[in-house]
């Protein structure tokens, strides 16, 4: 029974702050590049720098002195390039004229700046990791629409999402995971999900993830007075969105209801009743076990009839039809108003999972 709820009196201060502020709260997934890889293009970037300072050397030859007077050649033009980009610099080769010294001031000093950031770009990497971030989130709050924010990222936050990618075909980055562990944010950064570190009771918090540019919401946290909490939040910054909740105790399904949300899960009820059917009808609970899990077997889906479906019986299709979904209203496939299909229904059928779609998954 959830006695009292305390909402905290926090404004908007998170979610008004600068895009760069918000390093460290939004973490963007990493796109991965091999060792090799990343070494070629570092070597490439060097090699790069180096042949252009040689030939701008090599053009403008006539203006450097050497120690021995006998002019530049190409080798020494690539000798000063290579002892100049390393900072080297014996000083048996330098510019006399003073175009020469222009151009090493204007073009040949930032090649050298560059040769020597392509040589140290790990450390480099570590410097700007917070500036590509900041730019990322920036871009990613800009562009974000229509995505699933999930609250909460433990045994059923994660199974939510795993049957999000495995069945809804949606993309990683449009899934964002609010959560206060480290750990678990980690573990949904690593499948390429955007993650937020923060309370979702606090409205600056869901405002950061975009909640009220999202088209469902699933709400999973460990306790029932924050899943109330977090619902009343998310309701009144998203009044459109598709709120889903999960609780252990019926007699708060009520309050979930009040608070704005769309459908409630009875988690402890779910699995007690799934308990008591495996030690009577064990074959049962394996079928329900395989209509849930979508990598496999038969899974339960939705679709849009077709043309040539409407005006007959959902009884009739090839399809195992379990529900008609009209206006937003599921009617059973054995009630009156499911007798006939009309134009724009759905239809909840059993589908069988391909060895295709078994491989990719």
């Amino acid at each position: 029974m959830i006695k009292r709820i305390k909402r905290i009196p926090l404004g908007d201060q998170l979610a008004d702050q600068p895009d760069h502020t918000l390093v460290g709260v939004i973490k963007m997934p990493e796109t991965t590049v091999s060792p090799m890889r990343a070494i070629s293009r570092r070597v490439i970037g060097a090699g790069l720098a180096l042949l252009a300072t040689v030939l701008i050397v090599y053009l403008d030859r006539d203006g450097y002195r050497d120690a021995n007077g006998d002019g530049l050649s190409f080798l020494d033009s690539l000798y000063y390039a290579t002892v100049s980009l390393s900072t080297t610099g014996y000083g048996d080769i330098a510019p006399a004229t003073a175009t020469a010294r222009l151009v090493n001031v204007v073009i040949i000093t930032p090649l050298r700046v560059l040769f020597l950031i392509v040589l140290v770009g790990t450390t480099l990497e570590v410097l700007t990791e917070r500036s590509r971030q900041a730019f990322r989130i920036q871009k990613w709050r800009h562009k974000v629409r229509d995505h699933v924010v999930v609250v909460g990222f433990g045994t059923k936050g994660r199974a939510a999402v795993k049957t999000l990618l495995g069945d809804e075909e949606i993309e990683p980055n449009h899934i964002v995971v609010v959560d206060t562990d480290q750990q678990a944010l980690d573990a949904a950064g690593a499948l390429g999900l955007v993650t937020v570190h923060g309370s979702a009771t606090r409205s600056d918090v869901l405002r950061v993830a975009g909640v009220q540019r999202a088209r469902a919401v699933v709400v999973a946290p460990n306790r029932d007075d924050s899943a109330v909490l977090v619902t009343l939040t998310a309701r009144e910054l998203a009044p459109k969105a598709h709120i889903v909740v999960s609780v252990r105790e019926a007699e708060n399904v009520h309050l979930l209801k009040q608070s704005g949300a769309s459908q409630v899960v009875i988690s402890s009820e779910t699995a007690g009743r799934l308990l008591g059917m495996a030690t009577s009808t064990p074959s049962v609970v394996d079928m329900v076990e395989d209509l849930l899990t979508p990598e496999s077997g038969l899974a339960i889906a939705e679709r849009l009839v077709e043309q040539s479906e409407e005006g007959g019986s959902p009884r009739h299709l090839s399809d195992i039809v379990l529900g008609v979904v009209r206006d937003g209203t599921l009617y059973r496939v054995d009630s009156p108003q499911a007798d006939a299909i009309e134009p724009g229904d759905r239809l909840l059928y059993i589908r069988k999972v391909t060895q295709s779609e078994q491989i990719e998954s």
